[in-house]
């Protein structure tokens, strides 16, 4: 490091000139800094005037500047950045040879600022190609061409700074006078090169790569392609051609280049790896015993395990520290397209009841991830044997007890019964019972509360609408006035029907929770069957009034649409958010199976008593549903007969 300046040397830089240079005003400039400093005399000649500040002369332009009397090369700005620090940053090069002219016995090309930058820094920083060239010509012209090298506090290099900014012309120029630097690392231990990829300038990344001595290290043992596959496949090709050993090289977990391209998901980038290295780079291992392939298998991106199996058909056969191929990975991870490309590959079909070192099989881990989608894909396409024992010595169906979450558990309990899974041998007492019973319980009383007051506001509802019937009353008789009007007796049965529905709904939400007994899950069930017919009853009857009273065919055929739609959908939510995630084929399969299954059926019932029960009211739900759009339908055919 070249030696400061004397501190008391060192002046703070005035306005005017911070300004003049700021903006390269290059006469104004040479004329606050001559080479000897002008007598104050001169001022008058320059429409300025003196005045006395605390006993230093300064000048007031005729701006209203303040500015000192006489400035001097070595002024610095807050940052201590000197003239010529300015100037470079700003890219006026006209304005940097002259003041190097005038001023090279003052060492202003070695001058740093707080953060020991030189004006090269600057330049190379902000990317101003003149500059770089102007400020790179005199430091060779006058012997000073390490300077070139020199770093800042950071350790970057100028080099460094172009590079990072992706400043390809200016890269251009330091190389072709300092090539060294491209083999210097910052205090990082980050190299030129892995910033040029990181700012996608391919036009410095060729400049560099150009040079004869390169290093590409990255942060954290990374190289320059760890860099580039997250960029684009050009920069990738651009360094495999260059430099095909950087593919094997792997970072301070283990990862080679190949994982981050697999679990970033870009096809194009993989594929231009694959192309420009041999298979074995598929073999390769990271400190957690994964290959790129289970990496890809991991993230879902099916395409890349596609394109890796038929690159090296081997590489399907790699396990990782536990014996687990990529479709136990893919199973554990809930990871259902990959599974579906080995379920649908038949030269992976042999992959599918592998074992891992617990004795575990795709299918184990799926179920122990609570991923039905995935066993379903396992048993209905892959047609994997469900009756494998693990070391423990269970099967994939006695796993599903884990499940923490009801729904989920429900779901893996009707795949596994429709495609014929058994539960292991055991004794019947010594069952493990699942163990979210307590939690469903929980939440069973929490939401009771909930449905209880939503089913007296319904039960208000219906109560006021019996009371204020459409159409009003006969002054005559006091009988309603459309009393011999269908649709209007519809309005009476299902406003009468959501009166009653919601009042046995309190009831049974009451009493289920007072009793807290083994079956007041029981009294739930009915009592949401129930809270759903009082509402499509409500929406019926605001239908059947609305097309008793409404003469415009318009009006209650967009209402019987509104309506329509909004039962649909609820019925819709409802059945995906509590109902099975399987198929309508696996649950008919199910509801079938589960006759069939002769010695396994009272186990299953002991272990999982709710999972028929649910699916059955699942059904009956849909039905209700159904139901309610036959209601719609007929209620507006009668108000068409009736008009």
């Amino acid at each position: 490091m070249q030696p400061q300046h004397d501190g008391a040397r060192l002046t703070s830089m005035c306005n005017f000139l911070h300004l003049a240079v700021y903006k390269g005003l290059k006469v104004e400039v040479m004329a606050q800094l001559p080479e000897q400093h002008a007598a104050a005399t001169d001022s008058q000649a320059t429409g300025a005037f003196i005045v006395n500040l605390q006993e230093k002369e300064f000048e007031v332009s005729e701006t209203g500047i303040l500015k000192h009397g006489q400035c001097n090369i070595h002024e610095v700005t807050a940052g201590r950045n000197t003239v010529l620090h300015v100037a470079a940053e700003r890219g006026h090069h006209e304005l940097i040879q002259e003041l190097y002219l005038r001023f090279r016995d003052q060492g202003v090309l070695s001058r740093r600022n707080s953060a020991l930058d030189t004006p090269l820094h600057c330049a190379a920083r902000a990317g101003h190609v003149s500059a770089v060239t102007i400020l790179a010509q005199v430091a060779r012209d006058c012997g000073e061409s390490t300077l070139l090298g020199w770093k800042n506090e950071a350790g970057d290099t100028a080099l460094h700074l172009a590079a990072r900014h992706g400043h390809g012309a200016a890269v251009e120029v330091l190389v072709s006078e300092a090539a060294e630097s491209a083999a210097e690392l910052n205090n990082a231990g980050v190299s030129a090169l892995y910033l040029a990829v990181i700012s996608r300038s391919e036009q410095a990344v060729r400049a560099i790569m150009a040079c004869r001595d390169v290093s590409s290290a990255g942060p954290s043992s990374q190289n320059a392609l760890h860099a580039a596959v997250f960029q684009s496949s050009e920069m990738v090709s651009l360094l495999l051609n260059w430099r095909p050993a950087l593919v094997d090289q792997v970072d301070c977990n283990g990862s080679s280049p190949v994982h981050f391209a697999a679990s970033d998901g870009d096809s194009t980038i993989v594929q231009a790896i694959l192309r420009a290295t041999p298979p074995r780079t598929l073999y390769k291992k990271d400190s957690a015993g994964l290959s790129a392939l289970h990496v890809a298998a991991r993230m879902d991106h099916s395409a890349i395990v596609a394109d890796m199996v038929n690159s090296c058909l081997d590489a399907a056969e790699l396990r990782d520290d536990n014996g687990r191929t990529f479709v136990h990975t893919a199973a554990r991870e809930k990871r259902s397209k990959v599974v579906s490309l080995a379920t649908s590959n038949p030269f992976l079909h042999g992959l599918l009841d592998t074992q891992d070192k617990d004795g575990n099989t795709p299918l184990h881990l799926a179920v122990a991830a609570g991923a039905p989608g995935v066993v379903e894909e396992l048993l209905r396409k892959g047609k994997v044997r469900a009756d494998v024992l693990n070391n423990d010595g269970h099967t994939a169906f006695d796993l599903a007890v884990g499940s923490t979450n009801f729904f989920t558990l429900v779901s893996l309990v009707v795949t596994l019964v429709a495609y014929g899974a058994t539960l292991g041998p055991q004794r019947q007492d010594h069952l493990n019972r699942w163990s979210g019973s307590d939690t469903a319980r929980q939440g069973i009383e929490k939401t009771s509360d909930s449905l209880a007051v939503v089913a007296v506001l319904i039960a208000t509802s219906a109560l006021a609408a019996g009371f204020n019937l459409p159409g009003g009353y006969s002054d005559s008789t006091g009988k309603a006035i459309l009393s011999r009007k269908v649709t209007f007796k519809c309005f009476l049965f299902l406003d009468a029907l959501a009166v009653a529905t919601s009042v046995v709904v309190v009831v049974l939400l009451v009493y289920g929770k007072a009793s807290r007994s083994a079956g007041s899950w029981k009294s739930f069930v009915v009592a949401l069957h129930c809270m759903w017919v009082s509402l499509v009853s409500l929406l019926l009857a605001f239908y059947a009034a609305l097309a008793a009273v409404l003469s415009s065919k318009a009006g209650y055929f967009y209402l019987q649409l509104a309506i329509y739609f909004v039962i649909s959908f609820l019925s819709q939510f409802i059945v995906k958010w509590i109902g099975p995630d399987t198929t309508l084929r696996t649950v008919w399969r199910f509801l079938c199976q589960h006759k069939r299954l002769k010695g396994q059926r009272h186990a299953i019932r002991r272990q999982y008593p709710l999972a028929r029960t649910i699916v059955c009211n699942l059904i009956l739900f849909e039905f209700t549903s159904f139901l309610a759009i036959v209601g719609l339908i007929f209620i507006f055919g009668v108000s068409q007969w009736e008009r």
